[in-house]
């Protein structure tokens, strides 16, 4: 029987590419986000995609959505809790509040509701287990210019796997996070023109494909349950990240 995943975010960028290699390797997977019609387009009709319109900041949506992918299935084998969003760089104190609300009310809030639906999923399901991949950043480790909600928010979703790796053991539930540097996807095009650094300069930066970090993600869910990628970094070789500053 085909493995099963959901994938958040899943109508653009990185959660795009990793759905559609998901699909290419046989998984049968679920195309999560806001609007039908993006999901729609990236599914491109394939018979194991199935659609799953609603907004992560919602949590009867969330479980509304993920229970109709149960009901589907019949068991869940993985979460890819992708869906985040982005600020324009700039000084804290010109960050308005509300932005930083918006921002943690998808990246955190939104992470920590796809990964409660999904974990209860795995708790009482049988076979017992499950996976859950959350997306991180290299920001996680290491923050950009300007960058306080968003660089934030992925400090959080480290706590939030390492928590739910540790409530995960007594149910054979993984979980494990990967922090990508400079995929070059639609909301990465600036790089390839010019990015804030922290001396205050304009500077190109290095990009890669995007289908490295699905590739990646393919092969963290791939993994049997008795093994796990706690925390994966895939980068572009030269980006200013080692050293960063």
């Amino acid at each position: 029987m085909s493995k099963t995943i959901l994938i958040t975010g899943a109508g653009s960028g990185v959660g795009k590419a990793t759905a559609r290699a998901f699909l290419d390797a046989g998984w049968r997977v679920g195309f999560v986000g806001r609007r039908a019609e993006p999901l729609e387009d990236a599914a491109t009709g394939h018979a194991n995609a199935l659609i799953l319109p609603c907004d992560v900041r919602d949590e009867t949506a969330v479980e509304a959505a993920f229970g109709r992918a149960l009901e589907e299935w019949g068991h869940l084998d993985a979460l890819f809790n992708n869906a985040g969003v982005s600020l324009p760089g700039a000084p804290i104190d010109e960050i308005a509040v509300d932005d930083w609300r918006d921002l943690i009310d998808i990246n955190l809030t939104g992470a920590f509701i796809a990964a409660r639906a999904a974990f209860g999923i795995m708790r009482r399901q049988d076979p017992q287990g499950g996976r859950i991949i959350n997306n991180g950043s290299v920001s996680a480790y290491v923050p950009r210019w300007g960058s306080a909600p968003y660089t934030a928010s992925k400090h959080a979703i480290t706590g939030l796997t390492r928590t739910i790796s540790l409530d995960g053991r007594a149910y054979n539930i993984a979980c494990g996070q990967i922090d990508i540097g400079n995929a070059l996807t639609d909301m990465a095009q600036s790089m390839t023109t010019g990015m804030p650094q922290a001396d205050g300069s304009i500077k190109v930066e290095a990009v890669m494909d995007v289908a490295n970090v699905a590739s990646s993600v393919l092969h963290m869910a791939g993994l049997p349950l008795e093994a796990n990628v706690q925390f994966m970094t895939v980068m572009a070789t030269t980006m200013p990240y080692i050293g960063r500053g």
